[in-house]
């Protein structure tokens, strides 16, 4: 590689410091070849003109000497280095190593930054989205993407070196399986398992030193470079943000939880001028040439000249590169995100400010833990520019509302205690107080526990392998990170999702078989990369059974179902209800229907839902045909 990018060497700072021909070193345990690689490495610290942590220089040295590493140390100690130091190591003995996180978002800069420093020839990129250069010795990807691929190969996975950042994402409820999947399956690779909040990790170390029969070292720090200064506030968002930017303390962070609180409070947020005119001056110039083009961008725009963003999963992402290029040329003042920016993308941000300490885990609301607090209060402060970062604490605004009426009252000499006081919402919401604000900011994270899931998609990865595809799924759940009862539960769902493969000719025995190998396969008639990746994708193909393929509106109803079992795109729906309330809304007034009547109607109203009768009948169909067949089928799953 280095001999193929001689041109760019100055543009690729690492590419320079590789051994021109790698192909010469054979052994990972060769001590000299590993000292001069490492002092080659050294060599860029120098050149970046930075000092390492001791973290950081104890978590190197382990790596080069061919140990798994566990990195649990706090946002802005340069867990980063430690992955690229990883990256170089594996590049000079001539491996492979692949990076993943959870979301593309970080995926895409990790890229771009990897790319600056090895070249775009020696790195490349696999999320949903995009594939690049995908034979490339360093690879970027999210977390299902390695997950995938370690179901599908195993430990033929072409991989030497594996970075797992965000490990705490192990414990989420629907996407932790990903970052358990590779510690299962993957025993030729190295591991370097980062995170700011992973609590006690020996766990993890004895799994890997099992897995790998190499040694595991965890590094642990809990002293931020950028100290922290945590406020609780019980004064209106408004007048607690007007506060802060008089303070200088921004960029601030506004988090949310759902991407319309989001938009909301940025839009409440425009009535306040928080930018000079050379400040938005100074924004208009750095956005002349951006097309605000779609429905929602006319928002981003306006919203953008008061020097607010918004950033979430629900925008395009030339809105989210476009929101975090303002940010790090400073000409944003407020950021109102969803928690996914305390995923470590690169917006710089000196304050963060939690509007709600509750949120919807995927069953019901809940007080954050202290992994969600710590992982997002962590983003505040930017080394290089801040002494300290700033966490600010909302009280729940029905206390906020009741204080404000008391200080009127008090002002306009009337008793306080006769305030007819605000009550806090009956749903979706869990009150907080300060002692719940006190607890989280010294509590430390909760350890990580599993949560292993079966999914059709998993089955099929699995069996569709070349060798014996049903020892290697027996072997994955009887080695998963669950009790040994909920691991009986998952094999008599797994055993059951596989008939629902073989009943819907997904899945077929080879005949003849022959001893040693698979003796499944993917039917023939299938694709060789099809995929069944969503919860519902055998609810979906029982309902295209269901279709007229001759109807000419055959295809848009196929659509429709397939939309029908995908995460729902919130602001897409949300911009369509707004059309249809507007549409509804000027028949009732030609209708002089009077304005309270107006108002409850309109409440009542749903986005479209097209086949909506036809996808609720055959859904429920399909759950009692689920929950009969698991009910009358007793398999012996041992």
């Amino acid at each position: 590689m280095a001999q193929n990018q001689e041109e760019n060497l100055d543009e690729y700072p690492l590419l320079k410091l590789l051994p021109s021909n790698n192909s010469s070193i054979d052994s990972v345990d060769n001590n000299s070849d590993s000292d001069q690689i490492l002092e080659n490495f050294l060599k860029y610290v120098e050149l970046l003109k930075l000092e390492l942590y001791p973290a950081q220089e104890e978590a190197i040295l382990e790596i080069y000497a061919g140990n798994n590493v566990i990195l649990n140390t706090p946002t802005g100690s340069g867990k980063s280095l430690v992955a690229v130091a990883l990256h170089f190591r594996a590049m000079s003995l001539g491996r492979r190593s692949i990076y993943s996180c959870p979301i593309k978002a970080l995926v895409n800069e990790k890229f771009l930054s990897l790319c600056y420093d090895f070249g775009p020839n020696a790195v490349g990129l696999i999320t949903g989205d995009a594939s690049v250069n995908t034979k490339a010795p360093i690879i970027c990807c999210t977390a299902e993407i390695l997950a995938n691929m370690a179901l599908r190969r195993g430990e033929l996975t072409e991989f030497d070196d594996v970075v797992i950042d965000e490990f705490h994402f192990y414990a989420d409820r629907e996407r932790g399986v990903a970052w358990q999947i590779p510690l299962l399956t993957l025993p030729r690779c190295r591991f370097l398992l980062m995170s700011a909040t992973m609590g006690d990790c020996s766990f993890f170390e004895n799994e890997l030193q099992k897995l790998t029969k190499t040694p595991c070292k965890t590094i642990l720090s809990l002293k931020r470079p950028i100290p922290l200064d945590y406020r609780y506030e019980e004064y209106p968002l408004e007048m607690s943000v007007d506060k802060l930017v008089s303070e200088g303390k921004t960029p601030i962070y506004l988090v949310n939880f759902t991407q319309r609180e989001c938009a909301e409070i940025a839009q409440s947020l425009t009535c306040v001028n928080y930018c000079t005119k050379e400040e938005k001056q100074k924004i208009a110039d750095a956005i002349k040439d951006m097309e605000f083009t779609t429905p929602y961008g006319k928002d981003i725009n306006r919203l953008i000249r008061h020097g607010i963003g918004i950033h979430h999963a629900g925008l395009l992402p030339k809105y989210r590169l476009l929101i975090e290029k303002l940010a790090q040329e400073g000409l944003l003042k407020i950021i109102c995100g969803t928690d996914t920016l305390g995923v470590g993308i690169n917006v710089p941000i000196k304050t963060v400010l939690f509007t709600k300490l509750c949120k919807y885990n995927g069953e019901k609301v809940v007080l954050l833990s202290a992994r969600d607090f710590h992982q997002i209060a962590g983003r505040a402060g930017r080394k290089g520019f801040d002494d300290s970062g700033t966490v600010v604490v909302m009280a729940p605004s029905y206390i906020i509302e009741n204080k404000m009426m008391e200080e009127k009252s008090k002002l306009k000499g009337k008793n306080p205690a006769k305030i007819v006081k605000a009550k806090p919402p009956e749903k979706g919401f869990i009150p907080w107080k300060r002692a719940d604000f006190d607890r989280l900011v010294s509590a430390p994270p909760e350890p990580l526990k599993s949560s292993f899931r079966i999914s059709h998609g998993m089955l099929l990865n699995v069996l569709s392998r070349e060798s014996n595809g049903c020892r290697a799924m027996k072997n994955l759940l009887n080695n998963c990170h669950e009790s040994d009862h909920n691991k009986k539960r998952l094999k008599a769902s797994a055993f059951f999702m596989f008939r629902s493969l073989v009943d819907r000719k997904i899945i077929e025995f080879v005949k003849p078989f022959h001893e040693g190998k698979n003796p499944l396969r993917l039917n023939l008639q299938l694709q060789s990369d099809f995929s069944l990746h969503h919860a519902l994708s055998i609810f979906l193909l029982d309902a295209i059974e269901l279709l007229d393929p001759w109807a000419l509106d055959y295809n848009l109803k196929v659509l429709t179902l397939v939309e029908s079992i995908v995460e729902n795109p919130d602001v897409i729906l949300y911009k369509q209800l707004d059309k249809v309330k507007r549409e509804r809304l000027f028949e009732m007034k030609q209708q002089g229907i009077e304005y309270e009547e107006r108002m409850a109607q309109l409440e009542k109203m749903e986005w479209p839902k097209p086949e909506r009768e036809f996808i609720y009948q055959t859904f429920e169909h399909f759950k009692i045909f689920v929950n009969f067949a698991k009910k009358i089928k007793k398999f012996n799953v041992d």
